[in-house]
């Protein structure tokens, strides 16, 4: 039989929850090319991840090309059964589910690449801040492990942006992210979910949410706020549904006499002191008749007007707890950059439909994978003393980054290669752990 990539005992244990999502040789492409990908350090094209997992000349690469162009599987249920997975292992038991939702671009050539646009693309350097690629709608989950002080966001689920036209009409970003909230509402029936979403998704599109879900934003400056609808009057004709119009924002914040508070707050791994304003109102124009409660954010600073405005559906939620909610919504951020410069997501320079529709989904799914097996299995301690034995100049690291993760992941798939066929009581600690003992000897 030919040779075929090792993979590690901890990592198989993983991979075989989602062997249902698979065919029997689809599934062992799958486990080859993650393989390939985690521990490809070049270009992650489908024939680097090919080549890295030691299949060149060994398997023809249009397997793997088949794997994404041809083969039947579906992101979807891919990464509808992580989520189950990541739940019941990285969440506790009856809490919230915190979910964000935001959109990326991630930069392609070519007219033949499907569903490729110019985008707005907020990272451009100077001139037009445009970009040519495929914009992706990404809806993950947040957790917060033991070794980090900081929320983690895990990709899960994916929809193609593409600009609408006249003669082809096509969904929004809004209305996409929808979709992939009802979808993960629909899997999770019994659990409630958090949305964190930016201003950008501030629209119609997520009225009449489900019971279960409460949604937290970015609101805009110029919002149209309302008071709640007055009791019904008696008389004949329907009922109102608004109250009188309220002040905006900003007149509101500037009022004599404004209900401003000093609270302590828990933003981005720090504690920090601001004054909150809380409105209970209407934003009738966008989510109708649905009761919504904002927060202005003002900091010590200032002396006037407030720096954030917040909205979020929860109005039982204490409106501190709504601005540390959505302050972790940049671990959306985070994780895009890793996946882009860490990881290397979007390198694959698939051009049909069907690839590019699974191409970038795997990838992120891979990203979710490492963080998930990290926290299953990793060496958080020991692999923040080697980094900082190999860098002694980096004394404030205190914490593993997901860059640290990865490493450990490629360490153990290493060590499997090295050690496969051997017996347990024969391993040696240098074949099993080379990097621990290298750090040794050198300390």
């Amino acid at each position: 039989m030919p040779p075929v990539p090792v993979v590690p005992d901890s990592l198989a244990a993983l991979l075989s929850l989602l062997r249902p999502c698979f065919t029997a040789p689809t599934y062992d492409i799958f486990c080859w090319l993650l393989v390939g990908f985690i521990s490809q350090v070049g270009e992650r094209t489908v024939c680097g991840m090919w080549q890295a997992a030691g299949l060149a000349g060994v398997f023809h690469h249009s397997r793997a090309h088949g794997f994404f162009a041809a083969a039947r599987w579906s992101p979807d249920e891919l990464g509808l059964r992580l989520a189950e997975l990541l739940i019941a292992k990285l969440t506790p038991a009856g809490e919230p589910l915190r979910f964000a939702l935001d959109d990326t671009l991630f930069h392609r050539s070519g007219r033949k690449v499907f569903g490729a646009y110019l985008h707005h693309d907020p990272h451009a350097g100077a001139g037009p801040r445009l970009g040519f690629g495929n914009c992706w709608v990404v809806l993950g989950l947040l957790v917060h492990l033991p070794c980090l002080a900081r929320p983690l966001f895990l990709p899960l689920l994916f929809r193609l942006y593409r600009p609408s036209r006249p003669e082809a009409p096509r969904p929004s970003r809004p209305q996409l992210g929808r979709e992939l909230l009802d979808l993960t509402a629909a899997r999770f029936p019994q659990r409630r979910i958090e949305l964190l979403a930016d201003a950008a998704y501030a629209c119609r599109a997520f009225r009449e949410l489900p019971e279960e879900v409460t949604l937290t934003m970015r609101l805009r400056r110029d919002a149209a706020l309302y008071a709640p609808a007055p009791p019904r009057s008696g008389r004949c004709g329907r009922p109102r549904k608004k109250g009188a119009r309220l002040p905006t924002l900003a007149a509101a914040a500037g009022a004599p006499g404004a209900a401003w508070r000093e609270v302590t707050l828990s933003r981005y791994g720090k504690r920090s002191t601001a004054r909150l304003m809380v409105i209970d109102c209407l934003w009738y124009g966008v989510l109708g008749e649905q009761p919504v409660r904002v927060v202005l954010v003002r900091e010590l600073k200032r002396a006037k007007g407030f720096d954030v405005a917040l909205v979020t559906t929860d109005v039982k939620a204490p409106p501190e707890q709504a601005v540390a909610r959505y302050a972790e919504r940049w671990a959306i951020e985070v994780s895009f950059q890793d996946a882009k410069q860490v990881l290397g997501v979007g390198e694959a320079r698939s051009r049909s439909q069907q690839a590019v529709l699974r191409t970038v989904p795997f990838g992120l799914l891979c990203q979710s994978l490492t963080v998930a097996w990290y926290a299953l299995n990793g060496e958080a301690e020991e692999d923040v003393r080697r980094r900082r034995l190999s860098a002694p100049w980096y004394r404030q690291k205190s914490q593993p980054a997901f860059a640290d993760m990865l490493v450990a992941l490629r360490r153990e798939m290493s060590s499997a290669e090295y050690t496969q066929g051997l017996p347990r009581e024969g391993r040696s600690a240098e074949i099993t752990h080379p990097s621990a003992h290298s750090a040794r000897s050198a300390a």
